[in-house]
């Protein structure tokens, strides 16, 4: 999963968790900082602390870490570094203070509500196998083929092998019959 997927699908997580006016913002390489950022406001510290725990535990489930965190004793922001990106979780009044939406307005907000389309992806690999299956069928024709003609230049060797002895029986008995006169 690239860090546009997971940062939007953290974004859903902060949207199931109730997280209100939440915005992702896409720092294309404009910041050293990191590649994007994930705003979300909470009604509350306990609000501010689900919203956390469930961006958090529901990241671990898909094998994606935070790498830092702070403000665990903030009751207003909490911050956690996910290497790419970068959550902030506020209450509306540390949100209007320290204003991060003004302070990345050069980055491009994303629209996290569309999931990543996965469609052309299964196309491709239904038709792998049918192109498996044509090459199957074909070497099977091959082999199918290759057989019929051994076959038959067998059982015209086998009829020949037959043959040959009798005409090798019968010269003997020519040669034998004229050696004896």
């Amino acid at each position: 999963m690239n860090p546009k997927e997971t940062v939007c699908l953290a974004a859903r997580y902060a949207d199931a968790k109730k997280a209100e006016n939440i915005k992702v913002i896409d720092l294309g390489g404009l910041s050293s900082l990191c590649d994007y950022i994930l705003i979300a406001t909470a009604t509350s510290k306990p609000h501010l602390e689900a919203v956390e725990e469930e961006i958090s535990t529901k990241l671990k489930q898909e094998g994606i870490y935070k790498t830092n965190r702070d403000g665990v004793d903030s009751p207003s922001w909490r911050v956690s570094d996910y290497g790419a990106f970068l959550v902030h979780i506020m209450t509306p009044e540390a949100r209007d203070f320290y204003a991060l939406d003004k302070i990345f307005s050069f980055g491009k907000e994303i629209d996290f509500t569309l999931k990543p389309k996965k469609a052309p992806a299964k196309k491709a690999a239904s038709k792998k196998p049918a192109v498996k299956k044509a090459a199957a069928k074909k070497t099977a024709s091959k082999k199918a083929a290759t057989t019929k003609k051994s076959t038959a230049k067998k059982t015209a060797a086998a009829k020949t092998a037959k043959k040959s002895p009798a005409k090798k029986t019968a010269a003997k008995k020519t040669v034998k019959k004229t050696t004896k006169k």
